[in-house]
């Protein structure tokens, strides 16, 4: 498809819920592998264990999974609005920047089990996209950001790799944090 056809145009597409093969297939498969290894860190573990940092970092279980939905959620927003879904990481304020460090943390009334909740909703949202979304090659400029390099896009494809890594990359922070908490590993 040409890129001038927008992702927003492209998200109109029903397949009837047609089951993902090939490429599509992949990327479910390994999102699955590393969501399930996210997850499986807070194995029966109380709200206040999932909210305790047991490592140097500010890091923790809830915290790691809240930031991975939200981390996920935004990406997903991405591929159907482009930036307007991201915040100008440029112009963003100490307090704006707090404001996110909360997704690091279990907060005052949330549950594990709320948080993992929501983590599920934000998987089942994007796997109906990957499944949905007719051309996986649509491009969205990247939103301003320091580490974002100037005018470059990123297609659908390549926004899905990223959620791969971030959850591949958080799921052995988590990893490392559960067995600093009580020793229990999530392989080995």
């Amino acid at each position: 498809m040409s890129e001038t056809v927008t992702v927003n145009e492209l998200a109109t597409h029903d397949p009837a819920h047609e089951p993902a093969t090939g490429e599509r297939a992949d990327v479910l498969e390994a999102l699955a592998k590393h969501r399930h290894f996210l997850r499986f860190t807070t194995r029966d573990l109380t709200d206040e264990q999932a909210g305790r940092r047991t490592t140097a970092s500010q890091l923790c279980l809830g915290g790691l999974i809240k930031h991975v939905a939200a981390v996920e959620r935004t990406w997903v927003q991405f591929i159907l609005d482009g930036p307007s879904a991201m915040p100008d990481f440029t112009a963003m304020t100490e307090a704006d920047w707090a404001r996110r460090a909360d997704e690091f943390q279990m907060l005052p009334g949330e549950t594990l089990t709320g948080v993992l909740a929501d983590y599920a909703e934000v998987a089942r949202q994007t796997d109906e996209l990957v499944v949905t979304l007719p051309d996986l090659d649509a491009t969205q400029p990247l939103p301003k950001a320091p580490w974002s390099e100037s005018g470059a896009r990123w297609s659908a494809r390549r926004v899905l790799l990223h959620i791969i890594a971030e959850t591949a990359q958080h799921a052995g922070h988590a990893d490392v944090i559960r067995e600093s908490l009580d020793g229990a590993k999530t392989m080995g």
